[in-house]
């Protein structure tokens, strides 16, 4: 059996250079370092480690934003968190979510070495026992999605968790938004099409009240336009309260059977964390929609944009996809108050917001940013499609004619900013900057829009 491999993470070359002194001076380990969580990303991927020692504190992929990848990976290595700032909340969360150990740097040598020897001999002892390892690598999957808040990131999680035990299986997760379904994830080898076929032959069925399960070919005959060579389906329903609010869907492989037996114990185990998980992401998602709305407009405030953004960010980094950041500001808007009165400015402010909403599409998010100031969220969407919607903002602006209670109209005007990640930025707080910079050198004009490539 070869060296156990570490991988040390952090963005201070001097505790880099630290941490690889101390573990292989004695020459019991294989010791790689990299400088940011994102180059453990793709180092993470390309080989297993045995343990990953890491900053918590690092810009762009954190600490704890490693641990819950590293939760994914088949083994996942042990995990080590170390900070400059040690918090006992910090802690808490470091070995809630999965961490072994905690450090506070600069940590004495010998503690070091000691935490690491420890660490690698019970991962050792437990790999011995392959059965126990078993067990506790599906405790740790299902810990990870039990706690898992984000709802959509959870049933991307779980697809890809069940896909994983079930083998090289097609699979897609619906779940409900604004009260209509709406595809959460789906696999490489399966369409969007496909998938949509594939739940609307179920969805008049009686399953989803029921607990999973396993459907024959028998009860998918006649299926148009669904997968190819579709032999057998696996079904979890997930419910919140009473009411059913998702569905994932596993099926075979095109020319291959689902295994037999499907390792039932382990799919019931994972769909009671799936279960607990989804439920308590909806009471989260509850509970967060009263924290982060806009008490006059309804729409999301700022605190939740960041929350967003920085999701979006990971998404895009996931998947190599693009996004853009719309900012709209009101014309003159201060005019309005100081005519009309303010109660006349904030029912404008409520037209404006509805009249926004009519613009984007579901998957997007709308923000009242601040005053008379609007941001949106756009997914999946490169610079041109930024274009042709910030364009929409100012003519669905453009457009409000408002009559006062004393029979007066008012009209306003916005100005309208955007950039585009990652062609114009690499972080959410530069994509920001930026999409405000263009809308306020479209002030310079008033009522038209600017690009960040504009600057």
């Amino acid at each position: 059996m070869g060296k156990p491999t570490i991988l040390v993470v952090d963005d201070e070359s001097f505790f880099r250079r630290v941490f690889s002194d101390i573990l292989t001076e004695e020459d019991c380990y294989q010791v790689e370092t990299v400088e940011s969580g994102v180059a453990a990303l793709q180092r993470l991927e390309d080989r297993n480690f045995d343990l990953v020692l890491s900053d918590i504190n690092m810009p762009e992929v954190t600490g704890l934003d490693l641990l819950h990848f590293t939760r994914k990976l088949d083994p996942p290595p042990e995990v080590i968190l170390a900070t400059s700032h040690a918090s006992v909340e910090m802690a808490v969360q470091a070995l809630k979510n999965g961490a072994r150990d905690y450090l506070l740097k600069p940590c004495a040598p010998d503690h070091l070495k000691h935490v690491i020897k420890t660490c690698l001999e019970q991962r050792r002892l437990l790999g011995e026992n392959n059965l126990l390892r078993d067990q506790l690598r599906l405790y740790q999957k299902g810990q990870a999605l039990a706690t898992q808040l984000d709802v959509s990131l959870l049933m991307d999680d779980a697809l890809t968790v069940l896909r994983q035990e079930v083998g090289n299986s097609r699979g897609c997760a619906f779940f409900t938004v604004k009260d209509q379904l709406s595809l959460a994830g789906c696999c490489p080898d399966l369409t969007e099409e496909e998938a949509k076929v594939l739940f609307d032959h179920l969805e008049p069925s009686d399953w989803k009240t029921a607990r999973q399960t396993l459907l024959s070919d028998t009860a998918l005959q006649n299926l148009e336009g669904g997968p190819e060579d579709l032999r057998s389906l696996w079904v979890l329903p997930l419910t919140a309260g009473k009411e059913f609010r998702a569905v994932i869907l596993l099926c075979n492989p095109s020319g291959e059977d689902l295994p037999t037996p499907l390792p039932s114990e382990k799919l019931e185990f994972l769909a009671d964390q799936i279960r607990l998980g989804f439920q308590n992401a909806c009471c989260y998602e509850g509970a967060r929609g009263l924290i982060y709305s806009d008490d006059l407009t309804g729409l999301h405030n700022y605190r939740y944009l960041q929350l967003a953004l920085e999701q979006e960010v990971r998404r895009a980094e996931r998947y190599n996809l693009e996004f853009s950041v719309v900012f709209i500001d009101l014309d003159l808007f201060k005019d309005v108050n100081d005519k009309h009165g303010h109660l006349v400015g904030s029912d404008l402010l409520k037209k404006v917001a509805s009249q926004l909403k009519t613009c984007i599409r579901d998957a997007d998010l709308l923000f009242r940013y601040g005053g008379d100031e609007f941001t949106a969220l756009l997914n999946e969407t490169g610079n041109d499609g930024a274009a042709t919607v910030a364009e929409r903002f100012r003519q669905a602006v453009e457009s409000i004619t408002y009559l006062t209670s004393t029979g007066a109209t008012c009209s306003i005007t916005a100005t309208v900013g955007y950039a585009t990640y990652p062609l114009h930025a690499k972080s959410y707080t530069e994509l920001i900057d930026l999409a405000d910079k263009a809308m306020y050198q479209g002030k310079q004009e008033r009522n038209v829009t600017r690009s960040a490539g504009h600057l």
